[in-house]
């Protein structure tokens, strides 16, 4: 069985790599606020270092907060839009060309690649998910999962139940790389500026912006800032400015805004959220065409995702005690 693995309900705009603010009217959802605004940083800076550098400098050094005056953003969150994908299709949905005079010339070849798949196909024949990779940095600020914002005066944690994934940011500190290696979600620092959470990320595995979206290297890095913001429609959003950086794959910054809705919906049901299991994807395969493929149950090789027991006769050793799903081993 072949999966289908896109959505089509992303926000699109214009080009984000200028100085001016630019204004999205598509986004995920509706009523949750005015059109996005993708703010641009004053200047643009040769790296991510330097942009977070001078962020620093302009804020004194960052607020020290305590428990007292610290931002909370506490609660459950859902996407509430963004506008990444502007700076590399042209036109709403999956309608567009990708933008030339963005993407390095190899990147751009991929990615155009991909596109061709989206739009021809209807969905890119293969997804990094499907076998059980994390979603990974810049991905994991738009999966329409449930968010969780956790701030401490010395670090902040922020979680994705998409594959119980976690970013930890630690304020006031220096980069550190004792593995010596990259990771999925990299090496976060930041400070806090007045309300806003400045963040700089590192040491990142490559990985996308989305299925349908281009490539990141071992290059990549971002500079953030967090912010909570009200508006008079009683709307309330935590918005994320973002500027991406890739020596390999850009040939300039990236610019971009993502944001977040209260999930109140969600919380109002007692919604809690729960570990992914990574095996529940161990029965994607790759098919002779690149395509992602899945085996059925009484397929051949087809793995019992919910497991088993040497000792099927206790009571007690299924794995789901309400429908007993688990498949009787042969």
């Amino acid at each position: 069985m072949t999966s289908n693995r896109s959505r089509t309900w992303f926000g699109m705009g214009v080009l984000v790599l200028g100085a001016v603010p630019v204004v999205v009217s598509a986004q995920f959802g509706a009523g949750y606020g005015p059109p996005l605004e993708t703010i641009s940083p004053p200047m643009e800076f040769e790296t991510s270092a330097a942009h977070y550098a001078y962020l620093l400098e302009q804020a004194n050094g960052g607020t020290q907060h305590t428990f007292e005056t610290l931002p909370r953003w506490d609660g459950l969150w859902q996407t509430a839009g963004n506008t990444a994908m502007q700076s590399f299709v042209d036109a709403p949905r999956f309608e567009g060309q990708v933008r030339e005079g963005v993407l390095k010339p190899e990147y751009d070849a991929a990615y155009k690649e991909r596109w061709r798949q989206q739009i021809e196909l209807g969905e890119v024949q293969y997804d990094r998910l499907t076998h059980c990779e994390p979603q990974g940095y810049p991905r994991i600020l738009l999966e329409p999962y449930t968010h969780e914002f956790i701030n401490l005066p010395h670090q902040s944690f922020f979680i994705n139940d998409f594959a119980s994934s976690v970013r930890r940011i630690y304020i006031g500190q220096e980069h550190k790389n004792i593995m010596g290696t990259h990771s999925w979600y990299g090496d976060i620092i930041g400070f806090w500026d007045g309300d806003k959470l400045v963040t700089h990320t590192v040491d990142l595995l490559p990985a996308d912006y989305t299925r349908w979206a281009p490539m990141t290297s071992n290059q990549f890095e971002s500079v953030e800032v967090w912010e909570l913001k009200s508006y008079p429609d009683g709307a309330e959003r935590l918005e994320v400015q973002v500027t991406f950086y890739d020596s390999f794959a850009f040939e300039r910054p990236v610019n971009a805004v993502y944001a977040y809705r209260r999930a109140g919906d969600l919380e109002g049901a007692g919604y809690r959220v729960v570990h992914w299991e990574c095996e529940l994807t161990n029965n994607a395969l790759m098919d002779e065409k690149g395509s992602t493929t899945y085996r059925l149950p009484g397929e051949e090789g087809f793995v019992d995702p919910r497991g088993f027991t040497l000792f099927p006769e206790l009571p007690g050793q299924s794995r789901d005690p309400i429908y007993n799903t688990t498949l009787p081993i042969e």
